[in-house]
């Protein structure tokens, strides 16, 4: 996009165009006496910004821009139109759904079950890279600005009331993972969703001590001289116990995948760019995020194919979340939108809080919080823990860094 380099001459460029719009003259108490006179304050939001797009010196801005766009997509452009090929946001979304709830899931089929989670700490970083480029150079800017289409120039008019509520719609979705965290810690007594499990040597049953009589006086016969030797009978087969905090870990992986599912939707009905990366980033999350749940179910006593079969479970969330998505977007508006909230002319905004925002533009900033909480909070303390071996953990962090910025430089595509 094309921008001009002084910010004053952005700012003239804005006061000309106003300037334009009106012929309005004021008579000596003050009073607007024109017949061209435009009652602003039955104007919306983007009723105001369509206004000002007629400004000829904006229209001369977006000819430049467009002059200077290159006329074949980029290769990415060009993979994420392969991958998305339809016009319908609500298909593209489960579209979307499909690449990241499908591959993961069908890795698993792939991998030991004796895995190591600590073995995917640069393929976390990768992911953690991919999550906050999205959310930081792609969906914030979305969020408080909108989609300018490549080549064109557009005239945005700042709400407070809508950059307040869009604010408080991210810290709502921190926050919300933040609850889910701690009441998960809280039930399993303070392990929490984490992929990092103890490897502790399983206590020798031949090295325990009983206070049982009979044991102990089976164990004196044993010690008594001249007894003939008893035979040997192998242990009855005990099925492995499963740990009931898994369970939770379950729910929590469940609850998870549906923040993704409306994440997505959201992204896809914002712009069709901004749901193909946000599904590239949940896409590099989910591989290590799959991997370590697997290798989590596994040390909790499950075999490898309830595993696998508890995860694809906890994978139908990314569907449920899309559908959530998509109805409260075709239900329940989305001023971003031609016409914004209710398409109405000369009524003004009639959205939330009379702003131009309909209830579907809150589910973007909403995932945008869940991100934010994720991309940090979940996933960096995994990152910064160390070992004793400081040359180790020096090549390790240089290759999580490097990961990280391979991640962000992706989404910059």
């Amino acid at each position: 996009m094309f921008l001009p380099r002084s910010p004053l001459v952005a700012v003239l460029a804005l006061v000309l165009c106003l300037s334009t719009l009106t012929t309005a003259e004021l008579d000596p108490k003050g009073a607007i006496s024109s017949t061209n006179a435009v009652n602003v304050s039955a104007l919306s939001t983007h009723e105001i910004e369509e206004e000002l797009q007629q400004c000829p010196l904006l229209v001369q801005l977006s000819a430049h821009a467009h002059s200077l766009t290159p006329d074949h997509p980029s290769r990415l452009q060009s993979a994420f139109t392969l991958l998305f090929p339809f016009s319908s946001p609500a298909l593209n979304s489960l579209m979307g759904t499909l690449y990241i709830s499908g591959p993961p899931n069908f890795l698993l089929a792939l991998c030991p079950t004796d895995i190591d989670p600590s073995s995917l700490n640069v393929m976390v970083a990768f992911a953690v890279g991919g999550l906050l480029g999205d959310t930081l150079f792609h969906l914030l800017p979305e969020i408080f600005l909108g989609e300018v289409p490549e080549g064109e120039v557009r005239a945005r008019v700042v709400e407070p009331n809508k950059n307040l509520l869009l604010g408080v719609a991210i810290m709502v979705g921190f926050v919300t993972f933040v609850a889910m965290d701690k009441g998960l810690r809280i039930a399993t007594g303070g392990k929490g969703h984490s992929h990092d499990h103890d490897h502790a040597p399983p206590v020798d049953s031949a090295t325990t001590t009983s206070s049982d009589p009979a044991t102990s006086a089976t164990l004196r016969q044993r010690n008594k001289p001249n007894t003939k030797p008893l035979a040997a009978s192998p242990p009855p087969p005990q099925e492995p116990r499963i740990n009931p905090s898994t369970y939770l870990n379950i729910l929590a992986d469940f609850t998870h995948n549906i923040t993704d599912g409306l994440a997505l939707s959201s992204s896809f009905y914002a712009s069709p760019t901004l749901g193909a990366t946000t599904t590239l980033a949940v896409f590099c999350h989910e591989i290590p995020h799959e991997v370590g749940d697997f290798a989590l179910l596994i040390q909790g006593g499950m075999s490898k194919k309830m595993a696998m079969g508890l995860q694809f479970l906890t994978a139908l969330g990314a569907v449920l979340g899309t559908f959530i998505g998509i109805a409260v977007q075709e239900l329940g508006g989305n001023g971003g939108a031609a016409g914004g909230v209710g398409a109405v002319s000369g009524v003004g905004n009639v959205g939330l809080a009379g702003t131009s925002l309909s209830l579907g533009d809150l589910l973007l900033p909403f995932t945008a919080g869940t991100f934010l909480y994720v991309g940090t909070v979940g996933v960096i303390p995994e990152m910064l823990e160390t070992g004793p071996n400081k040359v180790k953990e020096l090549k390790s962090m240089g290759l999580q860094f490097l990961a990280m910025a391979a991640g962000a430089g992706i989404m910059l595509g």
